[in-house]
């Protein structure tokens, strides 16, 4: 495991990003844990979660001309990995979201920011069902663009309707790298290996989700 994610696990449980417990999910699911990374809500953790994605962006050696973000949680997520890139690794890229809406008045069209065009490295939270990320992709083959690859903050590992992830799923169906700033994997190791007895449930309870819902990747 690297030095940032290690840091962004940390981080996640200390400010209660990431959460155990049992969650009901919008699959019916009930989960020992919940990501929330609408969380991310000042300045100082949004930074600190821009720079996890350009960490991981780098050490994933992703390669993209240009960086989206799908509306609406899409948008702050790539505006601050956008700032980190050209920050911390001196990677200045152009960066664009879409609207939901699609403006017909002033400069009109549905995407801001910088041209669609080019290799796209999309950036969102997590992958749940692979709609939204379908959203982009018929974005994307209505202009000069296409797919180079997605990073999500957290890949849960998890099936979706079938026996694969729909990460997996996405990765399969677009050939494109799908890659992540931690996996649920990472997160059990990451408890593991703390040796905190008021965790040991928890893992008990994470493993079990896994091993009735889990995938590897």
């Amino acid at each position: 495991m690297h030095a940032y994610q290690r840091e962004f696990i940390d981080f996640v449980i200390a400010n209660k990003i990431l959460r155990f417990g049992q969650f009901t999910l919008k699959s019916g699911r009930t989960s020992p844990y919940f990501f929330n990374a609408g969380l991310f809500n000042t300045g100082q953790t949004l930074k600190f979660l821009g720079e996890c994605y350009a960490s991981a962006i780098v050490q994933e050696n992703l390669q993209f001309d240009l960086l989206f973000g799908p509306a609406y949680k899409g948008i702050p997520l790539v505006a601050a990995t956008s700032i980190a890139l050209a920050n911390s690794h001196g990677m200045n890229r152009p960066w664009c979201f879409n609207r939901k809406e699609v403006k017909a008045h002033g400069e009109g069209g549905s995407i801001v920011g910088a041209e669609l065009h080019g290799r796209v490295l999309i950036v969102d939270d997590v992958i749940t069902a692979g709609t939204a990320m379908r959203e982009v992709m018929s974005i994307l083959s209505g202009s000069e663009a296409n797919p180079g690859g997605i990073m999500v903050a957290l890949d849960r590992q998890e099936k979706g309707n079938h026996e694969l992830s729909a990460i997996q799923e996405i990765r399969e169906e677009y050939e494109i790298p799908v890659a992540s700033i931690i996996s649920l994997q990472q997160i059990l190791e990451y408890l593991q290996q703390r040796q905190n007895p008021e965790l040991v449930n928890v893992i008990a309870e994470i493993e079990n989700y896994r091993a009735e819902y889990g995938v590897l990747n």
